[in-house]
């Protein structure tokens, strides 16, 4: 058994200069423009910062030539290097499966035999903080490469290193496959919404022509005011004022607060009017769940129901005609907003109740289903970071036969 101290629990270390090269990237000189008219993928670090449940990367978006890898210190490395961005988003890592060169924002790592690329990979991505506090810099934090040579990880034999990439691959193979069933299943939301909410398909039952209304016969709409001075860490009740819509219109809790009063209703809907934080968000509309529970606040129209269904209402605003529509009336110098006269005019499509609340439930029983996806997919993520660190520490072993050996 070494001598050496390990500083990761339950396993010796060896330096990451050990068992790997460092090659760095570089960038062709932009004034040459046939340099970036190739068909060399060259990646800069906002071309990996979405990778998240999958280590690979197999395109980019800017190409070069091999001409300009010629004349730069851009350098084509070979499938299977670890990408780790090195400058601003420090610590995103991607494994290469194209020959593929880099700007100078990354550390690119060429393993030994000794050494499993997939399993290097999520071992950094597993110390991405503590990569980010060894970065240094005044103009814009940097690791550098000879900090990364000393980095220590686990030395294990190669076919424990494996084993241990691949039950984590599996895991990410498991997202993925949720994050495409939830695309999936959005897609086919929306083509319902565009068939249900316009007439042009109807459910079983229904027939007839529909009428068209203006927001201002279907609802009351009044103005809130702002409630920051009452809020309350641990309060009873919850703010809703323009932070609390998502961009899909679902109810954001952030906001705490003990102040009793303003109280939005059940089937209520909320809706963003002022051009606050991009004003993407203007127009749409979330659901209030429950009676004296949500506290009207600022920056935001109370929409309360005069006649039909609420939630077949908040499809129908939230859709995309009707909320492209809303943002095109928005005005203002100082600061843009949507008029409550611009809502209360606005003209949408509307079947009887009967259909409104059948149109409802099919789209919510969709929404249901989708939160369910996205409920399992939460928590598959959250077992995969408790399975990191047991596994990239050896709090966990894989192979018995090797707990046995290092206690000899």
């Amino acid at each position: 058994m070494s001598n050496r101290q390990s500083h990761i629990p339950n396993w010796e270390v060896i330096k990451l200069g050990g068992v790997t090269e460092i090659v760095k990237g570089g960038t062709p000189s932009r004034n040459i423009e046939k340099y970036f008219r190739g068909d060399i993928a060259w990646a800069i670090p906002s071309d990996i910062s979405s990778f998240n449940t999958t280590l690979y990367i197999n395109d980019t978006e800017t190409h070069i030539t091999e001409e300009a890898i010629n004349n730069s210190a851009a350098i084509l490395l070979p499938v299977g290097t670890v990408l780790l961005s090195s400058r601003a988003t420090i610590g995103d890592t991607a494994i290469n499966t194209v020959p593929m060169a880099t700007n100078q924002g990354f550390a690119n790592f060429i393993c030994h035999d000794n050494l499993s690329n997939v399993f290097l990979a999520y071992y950094l991505r597993y110390i991405k903080k503590k990569l980010n506090d060894l970065a240094s810099g005044s103009t814009f934090k940097e690791i550098t490469k000879g900090t990364l040579l000393n980095i220590e990880i686990p030395d294990i034999p190669i076919q424990e290193q494996r084993a241990i990439a691949e039950v984590l691959s599996d895991v990410d193979g498991l997202i993925a496959s949720l994050d495409a069933l939830i695309a999936k299943k959005r897609a086919i939301k929306q083509a319902t919404m565009q068939q249900l909410l316009t007439g042009e398909t109807r459910l079983p039952g229904f027939s007839g022509e529909w009428e068209t209304k203006r927001l201002g016969s279907i609802f009351s709409i009044r103005a809130g005011s702002s409630k920051s001075q009452y809020i309350t860490q641990g309060g009873r009740y919850i703010i809703v004022d323009m932070g609390s819509v998502a961009t899909d219109g679902q109810l954001i809790v952030s906001k705490f607060t003990d102040y009793g009063d303003d109280f939005l209703k059940k089937g209520d809907l909320v809706m963003p009017k002022d051009d606050i934080g991009g004003g993407k968000i203007i127009g749409k509309v979330a659901y209030i769940d429950a009676d004296n529970l949500y506290v009207l606040g600022d920056h935001v129209y109370a929409l309360r129901l005069i006649e039909g269904c609420a939630k077949f209402y908040s499809y129908l605003i939230n859709r995309y005609e009707t909320n492209n529509t809303l943002k095109s009336k928005v005005a203002g110098s100082a600061q843009l907003g949507l008029s409550r006269k611009a809502v209360q005019e606005q003209e949408v499509p509307v079947p009887p109740i009967d259909e409104q609340r059948a149109i409802a439930t099919v789209l919510s029983d969709m929404d249901a289903e989708i939160a369910a996806l996205e409920q399992r997919r939460d928590k598959t993520i959250a077992i995969k970071q408790g399975m990191m660190q047991q596994l990239l520490t050896g709090k966990v072993r894989l192979f018995e036969s090797q707990i046995i050996a290092d206690d000899v």
